[in-house]
């Protein structure tokens, strides 16, 4: 089956299905979404889980109204920003931002509740708040590894390679961002290579770059090359995820990256990193007022840069191992703390972003997928509408693996018929397949089973479901070693959807002039 697209940039993309036989084609016609096509974006059909009372929800809402008018928030090397808390009406000491009780919460009334980043794909923008869920995949880590070569510095090979991994999968909406860092490539002129990545090798929505101001005005810049300076101008294309530096300090760094999305209407994920212990209390609640406290002040940011920009409210709560000072991943204590992050979240109207597949696990183990697992159920059950870091997040986000990203990402695939819940129709209830069957027999040949066999369930494309004694005449094979040939085929297969010559050109020229203009920097 062949089917049109049309890309933003104007040309036609042709995607073809084709049907294999045996049992991998069966699978591969199965695999998939429940309506058994791929989807853009989830649209929940189960609601967020409200796991804290009204009158403990105005508590914390009141400790961090404390916490923000009588400890304050330092914002640090950017004069623009304290510029516009001044003229909203906070108490600027310094560098010390005090906000009075309501105020951050009346800025940020312009902010949507709800908005679509675009595509270069329109067929794969995502839409962003109310019941929807966006998954892309982990971002930041250092090293990359898998079985075949164990732990080693990212490259930009490693950073293409999963946006391919990324592009091909059916259960990914996102492109991402720094998926790896790509160590091989001057830090002062990565940024243009990952963006030009994203660009050239997938066709869905993407995070830029923040680590300075520059760079994420190029990460826009070469935005608009793609989707036009207008378009670019009223409509979201690009996102950057920038952290506060926690506890309460903003530093310039991120808020100038900040306004500078803000500023081109392109949206901010505002996020705070809170180790219980560390950068901020051993007490949920105590960490949660925190996060409430700082993430709202970052978002208004945004709204002061530019009102009505796009913005979404970030979570990223953890734990420590407070014998050894080790940060912990995966635990219950900020599971539970995202639903209430949710909650919180839910009641100032902005989209969330939360959790992720976390674990401090180093290898694609049992503890990995356990700790993972708990983190993305946390973020399934918050209500988050986008979700870093759902797949490839090992060693404490310091690796990206290749065999866990696979594993991952059957698990988001599983997520989907979970996030669709319960469907009731005539055909769903199957009535009249009892009466085609009739008490004490089976249903594996009636009429029903053979109309819907092919959508009914979910299909791993990882697990081993067979027989102990096939699976060990096929060599006792374990789910790692199974994802390692998966992610070897997937790469061997990926075909890059098209990019108009011209637009192609036109980035490759941006990338070239930029690079020429500096120094190579490596630290």
């Amino acid at each position: 089956m062949t089917q049109d697209l049309t890309t933003m940039d104007g040309t036609a993309a042709r995607t073809t299905r084709q049907r294999s036989g045996g049992r991998d084609g069966r699978r591969a016609e199965r695999s998939g979404p429940r309506s058994g096509t791929r989807v853009p974006y989830i649209v929940r059909g189960i609601p967020p889980y409200d796991v804290m009372s009204e009158e403990n929800l105005l508590r914390i809402e009141a400790a961090a109204d404390r916490i923000l008018w009588e400890t304050g928030i330092e914002f640090r090397d950017d004069p623009v920003a304290l510029d516009h808390w001044r003229r909203a009406g906070a108490k600027v000491e310094g560098v010390l931002v005090k906000f009075p009780p309501g105020l951050l919460r009346e800025v940020l009334k312009t902010a949507p509740r709800e908005f679509t980043q675009h595509a270069r794909n329109p067929a794969n923008s995502v839409q962003i708040g109310g019941r929807n869920v966006v998954f892309a995949p982990a971002y930041g880590s250092p090293f990359v590894m898998d079985l075949d070569k164990g732990r080693r510095f990212g490259t930009i090979e490693d950073f293409e390679n999963f946006i391919k991994l990324a592009q091909a999968s059916p259960w990914f909406h996102h492109s991402g961002g720094t998926i790896c860092e790509p160590t091989d490539v001057p830090v002062n002129k990565r940024h243009l290579d990952m963006v030009y990545a994203h660009l050239k090798l997938s066709d869905r929505a993407f995070l830029g770059s923040v680590t300075a101001e520059s760079r994420a005005e190029d990460s826009i810049e070469m935005a608009r090359i793609v989707f036009g300076r207008e378009f670019t101008d009223q409509n979201c294309v690009i996102m950057g995820n920038v952290n506060v530096n926690s506890p309460l300090v903003w530093d310039g760094t991120m808020t100038n990256s900040l306004r500078a999305y803000a500023r081109a209407n392109q949206a901010a994920i505002i996020v705070p990193f809170i180790l219980g212990g560390a950068m901020g209390p051993v007490t949920s609640a105590g960490a949660i007022a925190q996060a409430l406290a700082e993430t709202m002040a970052g978002c208004a940011l945004t709204q002061l840069e530019r009102p009505g920009a796009p913005v979404i409210f970030g979570n990223f709560l953890s734990s420590m191992s407070l014998r050894s000072g080790s940060p912990t991943f995966g635990t219950p204590e900020p599971a539970v703390g995202s639903l209430v992050i949710g909650q919180l979240a839910r009641r100032l109207g902005l989209p969330l972003r939360c959790s992720g597949n976390f674990t401090t696990s180093k290898l694609p183990d049992a503890q990995a997928m356990t700790e993972g697992t708990m983190s993305m159920l946390a973020a399934v059950h918050c209500g988050a509408n986008y979700i870093l870091h759902s797949a490839g997040f090992l060693d404490g986000l310091l690796s990206m693996s290749y065999e866990k990203f696979v594993l991952d990402t059957d698990l988001c695939g599983a997520l989907h018929t979970y996030l669709a819940g319960v469907q009731v129709d005539d055909n769903q209830l199957a009535v009249d397949a009892f009466a085609e069957v009739g008490p004490g027999n089976h249903f594996f040949g009636c009429s029903h089973t053979m109309a819907n066999y092919q959508t009914a369930f979910w299909d791993s494309e990882t697990a081993d479901n067979e027989p102990f004694e096939k699976w060990e005449q096929n060599g006792s094979v374990d789910a790692a070693t199974r994802a390692n040939k998966l992610w070897k085929k997937r790469l061997r297969d990926y075909e890059a959807p098209p990019l108009d010559a011209g637009t192609d050109e036109a980035l490759r020229d941006f990338v070239a002039r930029r690079k020429a203009s500096m120094d190579d920097m490596w630290y």
